[in-house]
């Protein structure tokens, strides 16, 4: 059983006991790598909190569902699309369809599934965000192709990734257009983020994807990896730290970030894209990372309030 395990899964004994199918669906969903559906949730929360609507915990459990269903349907899609791709990668051939223990028709179902899952969450919130999260559709449907067209298949990945922020606003901000400068802000630092710790976790692959041609920043930026994250987590801040401003021009409120600027500058000064494991344990840094950008949002959100 261990070798249909794939290499970074982080909850593999509890894997390794389910019947095959129930296992194989559980990969494909990506279940038993949840630091992707935290990466996806932690942009909801940004914009929750940065409403100074206060906690909402129900929303954002309601998010929190919406993000772990539809991070497993976006890692359907995605694997449905480059089953032949994966074949040829090391660290994702044994993947459920690449493995062929899955067909696409039976990932079709579950993809539909883990939609409805999602559909469920996009009825509990406003008419407005719920629009802002059907926007993503479009986004989602056509990342997969982006690392055959673009070096920058990151950058794609940041956009989707970060949708979530604009829904959480939209949701609890009946006058989602004011403060949109700062919104933008927020939103395209949380892209550069993400194209950062994207290329860290691209790190694993280059070898592979160079041979089968998929396109990646990692690549692109070829020996140039330390300087090109340190840039982008750089950008993050500094677009963070404006978007803030505009929102509350208070020298406070931007010392908020001062937590996640420490975090993702020790991810950079520690980063060995030469050990096999270090890439992985300092993506997977980055549920801390969201973590500290969501309580700097909460307090420039509500100060005062």
């Amino acid at each position: 059983m261990s070798d249909q395990i794939v290499p970074d899964t982080q909850h593999r004994s509890l894997i390794e006991r389910l019947p095959q199918l129930p296992r194989d669906l559980a990969q494909l969903a990506r279940f038993d790598r949840p630091i992707g559906w935290w990466l996806l949730f932690w942009p909801c929360v940004f914009g929750v909190w940065l409403s100074g609507a206060g906690v909402q915990w129900q929303l954002l459990m309601w998010l929190l569902a919406g993000a772990i269903a539809m991070r497993g349907a976006g890692c359907v899609y995605n694997d449905i699309i480059d089953a032949d791709l994966d074949k040829k990668v090391v660290r994702t051939a044994a993947r459920p369809i690449a493995s062929g223990r899955v067909s696409k028709r039976a990932a079709w179902a579950w993809l539909i599934a883990l939609c409805m899952v999602g559909m469920i969450v996009l009825l509990q919130l406003r008419w407005q965000a719920q629009l802002v999260a059907l926007g993503s559709l479009v986004l989602v449907a056509a990342y997969p192709y982006m690392k055959r067209i673009t070096w920058w298949p990151q950058a794609w990945l940041g956009m989707v990734f970060n949708w979530g922020l604009l829904v959480g606003w939209t949701t609890l901000r009946p006058d989602a257009w004011d403060n949109w400068d700062a919104i933008a802000c927020t939103y395209v630092g949380s892209i550069c983020w993400v194209i950062g710790f994207d290329t860290i976790y691209a790190l694993q692959d280059r070898e592979d994807d160079a041979l089968v041609g998929i396109k990646s920043s990692a690549l692109r930026l070829g020996g140039k990896v330390h300087a090109g994250v340190a840039a982008f987590y750089a950008a993050a801040i500094g677009l963070w730290g404006l978007g803030i401003w505009l929102y509350r021009p208070d020298w406070i409120a931007v010392l908020a970030l001062a937590p996640v600027a420490l975090h993702l500058m020790w991810q950079v000064a520690t980063l060995d894209p030469e050990d096999p494991e270090n890439p992985l344990a300092r993506f997977r840094s980055n549920r801390l990372a969201g973590a500290l950008m969501a309580a700097a949002c909460f307090v420039v959100g509500n100060a005062g309030s």
